[in-house]
């Protein structure tokens, strides 16, 4: 119970910051985005903002095995940058920059109604759904293949 009452608090409160600073409104992000023409540097001080805080938080969790809530701390522990990080990274920049919205933004559109965010979280949703599949596809292939072989080698034996 109190997980739930947590998290429905940092969402009201990242739903609210975003809101108060913008990242909710797409023609503000485009504005910012638009480096060549009208650029808006104003969300450039947001990220900022929220790069400081994702460092002193990590670097607090870092020494905690347990969160303030009392469950395990479960922090990323890959670091490498892998070909499907940056290609996902570029597909995440162009759909951001086409529709000025990313995912927290667009769940905070369709909250208050807005067509372009309920068309932008049934992508994203559609996008969730065909990397699913995707992967899907990608195990079940290499289960194949492995099988494959298994018979292959096997068939030499006899």
């Amino acid at each position: 119970m109190k997980y739930s009452f947590a998290s429905l608090f940092a969402g009201l409160v990242f739903g609210m910051g975003l809101i108060v600073s913008g990242m909710a409104n797409p023609e503000k992000v485009l504005g910012f985005l638009d480096i060549a023409g009208l650029w808006d540097p104003s969300l450039a001080f947001v990220m900022g903002g929220a790069i400081i805080v994702g460092l002193v938080s990590f670097a607090v969790a870092r020494k905690r095995t347990l969160s303030f809530l009392g469950f395990n701390m479960k922090l990323p522990t890959n670091n490498r940058i892998e070909k499907r990080m940056v290609i996902g990274s570029m597909m995440f920049g162009i759909g951001w920059g086409i529709a000025g919205f990313c995912p927290g933004p667009g769940l905070v559109a369709l909250g208050a109604g807005e067509i372009k965010g309920a068309v932008f979280v049934a992508s994203m949703v559609a996008g969730m759904v065909l990397f699913e599949l995707f992967e899907l596809f990608e195990r079940n292939r290499a289960r194949g293949d492995s099988e494959t072989d298994r018979e292959f080698a096997g068939s030499d034996a006899a």
